[in-house]
């Protein structure tokens, strides 16, 4: 069972087929989560209040603030009435290029693009991710989309969060992160791989999402060669995951997938050739 701080449950009356009834329900909590670097706030997000020392990392890195984990000098929580600080410090170099680009700021800060000045950073690169001569077998990435949903503990007992995990050939699943936003679940698995020193450059992350290209770009800082997603990418994205060599699979159902960049990484069943539209 999941933390009262995670879920709470809420009365409700439900109609359904044709019929009323007062019943009740498990519902997510959202609150508002700040992220501060060296005592000034950089970001504040609406996210599901778990995991949150690894959404600060995981945030910290992906947004391109550190490079590595051990940046990071301390975290602390800071709990109020209005939400959550996660605090976190940083040597004096870093805080003060942050704290340029904290300058330049127009405006409030919203999910994926936190902190920006121009269409030139919107758009950034993404890091290239190494191309190993890694292979993964179709079916098994497969299976590991099909293994997610009993592992989201969360969503099952409310159907409203998101989750993002990294699976490896020989390990499985594992992490899992949860989130009412994609991309703070994302983060959160993100620092979950950074804190426990686990390599991504062997795996793949797992999207209950659809495909943005932030997603695409936080996947390419953490370093994996392939995404695979239940839902459809977006055009950058696509163009954005070809570039940065990652392996994007989407619209993944219990009957396969789409293969949309990079697919020499696929071995796809020796009796699927791929063919191409008129």
């Amino acid at each position: 069972m999941m933390s009262s701080t995670t879920l709470a449950r809420h009365q409700e009356i439900a109609w359904r087929r044709g019929h009323v009834m007062a019943t009740s329900r498990l519902v997510a909590e959202e609150t508002a989560i700040a992220l501060s670097y060296n005592g000034s706030t950089h970001a504040v997000m609406m996210a599901t209040p778990d995991d949150l020392e690894d959404f600060g990392v995981g945030f910290t890195l992906t947004e391109g603030i550190v490079e590595r984990a051990s940046d990071i000098q301390s975290i602390d929580l800071i709990r109020s009435e209005l939400g959550i600080e996660i605090r976190m410090w940083l040597d004096g170099d870093r805080a003060t290029r942050l704290a340029a680009r904290r300058r330049a700021m127009s405006g409030p800060v919203g999910c994926g693009l936190c902190g920006i000045e121009s269409l030139e950073q919107a758009r950034r690169p993404a890091s290239p991710v190494p191309d190993r001569d890694t292979v993964f077998h179709a079916r098994d990435l497969l299976g590991a989309m099909q293994a997610l949903a009993p592992l989201q503990i969360l969503n099952q007992q409310t159907r409203s969060v998101h989750a993002a995990a990294f699976w490896h050939p020989r390990s499985g699943i594992g992490p899992v992160r949860e989130d009412v936003g994609r991309h703070n679940a994302l983060d959160k698995l993100a620092g979950a791989i950074a804190r426990r020193r686990k390599s991504a450059c062997a795996g793949a992350v797992l999207l209950t999402s659809r495909v943005s290209v932030e997603m695409v770009q936080k996947a390419a800082m953490i370093g994996v060669p392939v995404v695979i997603a239940v839902s459809a990418p977006t055009t950058l994205a696509i163009r954005t995951a070809e570039e940065a060599g990652i392996t994007l699979l989407a619209i993944a159902r219990d009957d396969g997938y789409g293969v949309f960049t990079h697919p020499h990484r696929i071995l796809l069943p020796e009796n699927v050739a791929p063919r191409a539209d008129c």
